[in-house]
């Protein structure tokens, strides 16, 4: 199996609004190997938001290309990027995401639901995975009984129980406080040393100085793409 697990060839996405036309990305060629850290970084107006999405499989490119663990997605139609999301993606947001009303179980299961997984295995990976980000003791708690930091460890959790080619983590600590997201990027580094993809999109530099490599998107192009082997994601 190759190591390549994303490659991008002159990504280019453009929008309509009105008028005007929208250059979000400009010919942008990336390539991401398995088990790397990379934080994608820019200003507001970079293109970052726009590359996540198409990472993510949630939009596609005007013109180039984008293939994830050999398949090209950038030509995919909605349902078969819909699968690919599914089965390649594990996705963290900023803003959790959790079912109020369900426990960190259930909200843990509810890929494998969509997965089709048997009840049996979905407990047994659901715990597995919460496990895995240190809240075993926490299954039958709901959101509202969970510190901040929990209620992202479990939407980590989430994101990692249909063991995803990568794991896509958009301003996870966007909504809270430094201790508590030094807690969560001890997670990341954690998952990483695992052997787990992570692509973090962050405009944060402390945040974006966890992972090994650091990718500067400006005015819809790849500024900079630098390596920080000497980094212990910690």
């Amino acid at each position: 199996m190759s190591d390549l697990v994303i490659q991008i060839r002159e990504l280019t996405r453009e929008y309509v609004m009105g008028a005007d036309r929208v250059h979000a990305l400009r010919g942008v060629t990336l390539q991401i190997q398995r088990n790397e850290y990379v934080a994608i970084m820019g200003p507001s107006g970079s293109g970052k938001s726009t590359m996540m999405n198409i990472l993510g499989c949630l939009d596609t490119p005007s013109a180039g290309e984008y293939w994830l663990n050999g398949q090209e997605v950038s030509r995919m139609v909605d349902d078969a990027l819909a699968r690919v999301r599914n089965r390649e993606i594990g996705f963290v947001f900023q803003t959790f995401n959790l079912l109020p009303r369900a426990t960190a179980l259930e909200n843990v299961e509810l890929p494998l639901i969509y997965a089709g997984v048997s009840s049996k295995a979905r407990r047994e990976r659901a715990v597995s995975a919460l496990q895995r980000v240190g809240l075993g003791d926490r299954i039958g708690h709901r959101p509202n009984e969970l510190s901040g930091g929990q209620r992202q460890r479990v939407a980590i959790a989430r994101a990692l129980v249909n063991r995803p080619s990568i794991l896509l983590a958009d301003e996870p600590t966007g909504n809270l406080d430094s201790a508590t997201s030094e807690e969560i990027m001890r997670v990341f580094g954690e998952l990483h040393r695992q052997g787990q993809t992570v692509i973090l999109v962050t405009h944060e530099a402390d945040i974006a100085a966890r992972a090994n490599r650091v990718v500067v998107l400006r005015d819809g192009q790849l500024a900079s793409d630098r390596l920080q082997p000497d980094r212990a994601a910690a």
